[in-house]
Parts: C-alpha cells; structure tokens; sequence
C-alpha cells in the first residue's frame, strides 16, 4: 500500500500538486481583485472549498465509485454510460457525441499543460534573477524538447523517480507554508466558507471572473479518475487526504500570509515565500516536479489514443513497447511529435504562464462538466438509483461545473479559443474515422458473399490445397473476405487449414481469457473465429489463437500465413459525408498503420491482396 500510495503521488498528483506555483498568483495577476485584506481571506476560502468540494467530495468521494472493472477515465466513464443507455438509441448516440469531444478536449489539455507548468517553473528566474528575463523562454523549450526526446526509450526509469520526487515536493510546499502561517496565524479564519460567500456577495461580476482563475487550484483533478485502473481507489484517497490536499492547503494558506503582510509580493507570491538560501533548490525542485507533471499528461495521450484507436474512434497509428513486464508502457511516435509542436507553439505564442492561463482553464472544466453528466446517466440508468437522488448528487455538482466553465469561457479570446481549436480539430477527426468506416462497411458489404455458402460451393469442385494453415482477417463474420476471393482467383490454391478470423473490442477494459475466443467449424478443416478484445487488452492476434490448441486446432508458427485486404478509399458524391470529409477520411485510413502491427502480426508471415471499396 505505502509503495502504491507513493507511485500515485508521482502520476496522479504530477499536474494538481505543482498548481501552486501559478494559481493564486493568476487570481490577482488581471488586476479585477487587488491584494487587500479581506480579498486575500476570501480568495483563500474560495481556493480551499473548490478543492474540498470538486476534489475532496465529487472525484474522491463520488466519481471514483464509477469504475469499469477496476479502470477509470473518461473513455471508461463513456463505455459504462452508453451501455448503462443502451435502451435508448438516440440518448446513446447523444451521449457517445458528448463523450467523443470530451476525449477530444482532453488532447487541448495535454498541449496547455506541460506549458503552463514548465513555464510557471522556469519564470522563479524573474524572482531570483531578474536580469536572465529574456532565458525563460529557450530554457522552457530545451526542458520540453528533452522531455519529448526521451519519450521513446519508455517511461519505465524516470517513473520510478516520480513518486520520491513529488514526495520531497509536497514536503517543501508544506515547509515553505508553515514559517508565514506562524508568522500570520489569522490567515486561518479563510478555512470559514463564510469569507468566500461574503466575497462573492461584495464583488459579485468580479468575483465570477476570478473564478476562471481559481479552478486552477484542480486542474489535475480528472487524473485522480483517470489513473484509478493504475493504483486503485484506496492509494488514490490516502494520497490525497493523508499527503496532497494537506500540503496544498498549507501552502496556498502560506503564500495568502506573506500577501497579508507584503501585499508587494503578489506578483509571484509561490517564489518570494522562499528564503534566500533555498531559491536555486526550489527553482531545482520546482522544475523537475513541472517534468513529473507534464510526462503524467504525455503518458496519458498516449494511453487514451490507444484506448481511442481500438475503440474505432482514431485511426490505428505505430504504438511502441517500452517495456517487456508492462503493457501499459507505450510510445506513440505521432502524438509525441504532435503534442511537441503544438506546446511549443504555445510556448512561443503566449510567452507566459499569465498569458497562458487564459487558456489553460476552459479545457478542464469542459472535461470536468462532461465527467459530471456522465456521472448522472451511470448512477440514473445503470446502478438505478432514485432520480431524486441522482438528481441532487450530480446536480449539485453540475451546478458549480457550469458556474467556472461561465467564467472560463469569458476568457475565450484572451487564449481560451486555442484548447479549444485543437479539440474541434481531434472532434471532427474522430467523427470523420467512426462515419468514414461505417460507410466502407456498409460498402463492403453490399456486395460481400456469404461465407458458408461460397465455401460450399468451393467444395463442390476444391482447388488443390497446400500445406500449412491461412488466416484470413475479416471485420465481418459470416462474410467471404476479399483477400480469400483474390487468393484462390489469382493462386488458384487453399490452405490445409484455413481460419476466418474476426476481431471485436468491447467497451470494456479487459476481456477475461476464458471469454478470449470463439471458434465454429465450417468444415473441410475451415474454421470461423472470433477474438474479443477489451480497450485496455493487447489486440496480439497470435497470442489469441493459440488458445485454439485447446479446441483440436494445431497451428505451426512457420507454416501459418496471414491474409490481409489493403482496401484502397476512393472518395465519391452523395455517400453521407461532405466530400472534403470523405477525403480526409480516404488521407487518414491511407496513412493509418498496417494492421499487422496494430495487432502484432509477424511481418514475415504477411500476404496482402489488395481491393477498392468507394464511398
């Protein structure tokens, strides 16, 4: 349990915990709330019952409850509230759209993240060292670029540092709070809900827009959820009761004293509590716990892209292996690079973490709304809890959701938009693939023969069969696969054996063993298989197959050869999709990764037969 909880404060904690460093800063930084007295008191109070409320009760308390077999995140949210809908078609349909552009935003978040955090890291300079100012800038985009250049050796090694390295970062947080709260104990009266309400009654509009800044303080909080498939509920909750929310809270009550006294200060409160001694080793620690935070995020692009690829929503793309224990440690070549560009053009764009914090809040609340809804139709329509209940559970919740996204979304030109742009863009690229494959199957089918019956007929007068055994993929069972009609039209040949094999991901993590495989024999030593897969399993297709020893089926490794159709898209009028779509769709599933390594098919063992299909 010690050595789980310790883990979790590197991966789940990376991006909250490192939230001091800009958040209450940002809150005054616009200039709508100055540094008084009684707006400091009712600043703090906002910060502390935020994080009591959307992290302490609704994701500790409430969402960690739903899980998918043991695993969260959104996609998991998404799986367990369309199948919880099921019933109801068009609320299904209505739901996989909103959760789709949730996964969607989710990409906005993991570019304006290691941004924000690295930048808000590396400008302690403007504090300790004034005359470096102009060093900010290429100091932040050599950290990012050796963060993304390492990516491909795996996150194995510099994971296992995760954990000790925001454990010393929590202790420092609470040491740098402790000196200014003994200094200044009556900064403990904000912990009173009453100082945020009087605040909020006083200031009213400007109060509404500061609150665009103090969701800052939970930003990080979806990865509690996110991560629980990883560690477990019980670590998760230790963690953050025991270590995260008490360090946090000592801190942005630290850095509140100091403005108490030196109002000055305020323009980077986290960096001026420390004493002269201790600058270059926070500034040390502070931009290593900015790297733990911003390779949480990267580590979970990658995860979620993989969940998306075998879900249908993207296209298949290379997914690397770090690791030979751990399945989880993947490296995807193209979000790596992709996340870089983008980061950087955000680094370069807005040129500070002020700037950059106009953009930074839209994509968490967005995502922080969605999760919420989702929550509603679990709890409503899968654990069938009284609506009066789930009504007053989720609303409560939905309730202060929407009231940050309002004030988010006042920053929609100061910065917001860019987030945004980048989750439309994903939104209607996972929109495209889903339609786009639907109209090739429907195509594909249209003129597809059945295969029970072709195989009948082949046997009537067999061709001359060869030695070893033929698996031909297909993604509709009961159907004759194109590479098989090429096959015997071109070889005139057929396999000793022969399998017609079909792979299913459920919306589901994992798929248990015993429910790997189904088989049915069609005779003359042919076989139809299907392979269920869950969004978390590794689609290793031979691996799968060799379950099929148990049911009488043999299959020698060297004789076995793989029968793939490399479909070529050809655009056309009037299929249900706009012609600028359709060639998008047409690009993506030309530049999509080969089947062989999505399901870890040996290269080797691989025949392509190739087939058009139009939509």
């Amino acid at each position: 349990m010690a050595a789980m909880t310790l883990g979790a404060l590197g991966v789940v904690y990376g991006d909250i915990g490192t939230s001091p460093l800009y958040a209450l800063k940002e809150v005054f930084h616009g200039g709508h709330v100055s540094p008084t007295h009684d707006n400091i008191l009712g600043v703090l109070s906002l910060i502390f019952w935020t994080m009591t409320i959307i992290v302490s009760i609704k994701y500790v308390l409430l969402i960690l409850r739903a899980d998918n077999n043991g695993e969260g995140g959104l996609i998991a949210m998404l799986a367990l509230a369309t199948n919880a809908v099921n019933h109801k078609p068009e609320l299904r349909r209505s739901l996989m759209l909103v959760g789709l552009f949730g996964t969607a935003i989710f990409y906005g978040d993991g570019v304006i993240t290691p941004a924000m955090t690295v930048l808000g890291a590396v400008e302690g300079i403007d504090v300790y060292a004034p005359q470096f100012h102009d060093l900010i800038l290429p100091l932040t985009l050599v950290v990012l670029t050796g963060l993304f250049a390492v990516q491909r050796f795996g996150t194995g090694g510099i994971g296992k540092a995760f954990g000790p390295v925001m454990l010393v970062w929590f202790a420092a947080l609470t040491a740098l709070g402790i000196p200014h709260i003994l200094e200044n104990p009556h900064v403990l009266v904000a912990v009173n809900p009453a100082y945020a309400a009087t605040f909020c009654m006083q200031h009213k509009w400007v109060a509404f827009v500061a609150l665009g800044a103090v969701v800052l303080v939970v930003t990080g909080g979806e990865a509690l959820y996110a991560d629980l498939g990883h560690f477990g509920k019980k670590p998760i909750r230790i963690a953050w009761y025991g270590i995260v929310m008490p360090a946090l809270v000592v801190n942005y009550f630290g850095q509140g004293a100091m403005l108490l006294d030196h109002p000055e200060t305020v323009k980077n409160p986290f960096f001026n509590m420390a004493p002269g001694w201790a600058e270059i080793p926070l500034f040390v620690l502070a931009t290593l716990a900015a790297i733990v935070a911003s390779q949480a995020l990267i580590t979970a692009a990658f995860s979620v892209t993989k969940q998306a690829i075998q879900l249908g929503i993207l296209p298949r793309m290379a997914v690397r292996h770090t690791s030979e224990r751990d399945t989880g440690q993947i490296y995807v070549p193209f979000v790596n690079w992709g996340l870089y560009v983008f980061i950087v053009l955000a680094v370069v764009l807005f040129g500070s973490s002020s700037k950059l914090a106009g953009a930074y809040g839209i994509a968490v609340t967005v995502d922080m709304t969605i999760t919420t809804v989702m929550t509603f139709f679990v709890i409503r329509h899968g654990w069938k809890y009284p609506l009066p209940l789930c009504i007053l559970a989720t609303g409560f919740f939905f309730v202060i959701d929407v009231a940050f996204l309002g004030s988010n979304a006042l920053k929609l030109f100061a910065g917001g938009w860019f987030p945004l742009v980048i989750g439309v863009g994903m939104f209607t690229l996972m929109l495209t693939w889903k339609q786009g494959r639907r109209l090739m199957r429907e195509s594909l089918q249209h003129d597809a023969i059945d295969l029970k019956g072709f195989l009948e007929a082949v046997f009537i007068s067999p061709p001359m069969r060869v030695s070893g055994t033929a698996v031909f993929l297909t993604a509709d069972q009961g159907l004759t696969p194109n590479a098989l009609l090429h096959n015997l039209k071109h070889n005139k040949v057929l396999h000793e054996q022969n399998l017609f094999v079909t792979v299913k991901h459920h919306e589901v993590p994992w798929v248990p063993l015993a429910k790997r495989i189904e088989v049915e024999a069609l005779g003359q030593e042919c076989w139809q298989v299907m392979l269920h897969f869950g969004f978390k399993d590794e689609p290793d297709v031979p691996q799968a197959l060799k379950l099929l020893e148990k049911r009488g089926v043999l299959l020698e490794e060297m004789e076995t050869s793989y029968f793939l159709s490399r479909d070529i898209v050809i655009p056309t009028m009037g299929s249900g999709m706009a012609m600028w779509r359709e060639q998008l769709f047409a690009s993506m599933h030309r530049n999509a990764s080969g089947v062989a390594d999505f399901l870890n098919l040996p290269t080797n063992r691989i025949v392509e037969l190739g087939s058009k299909v139009e939509i």
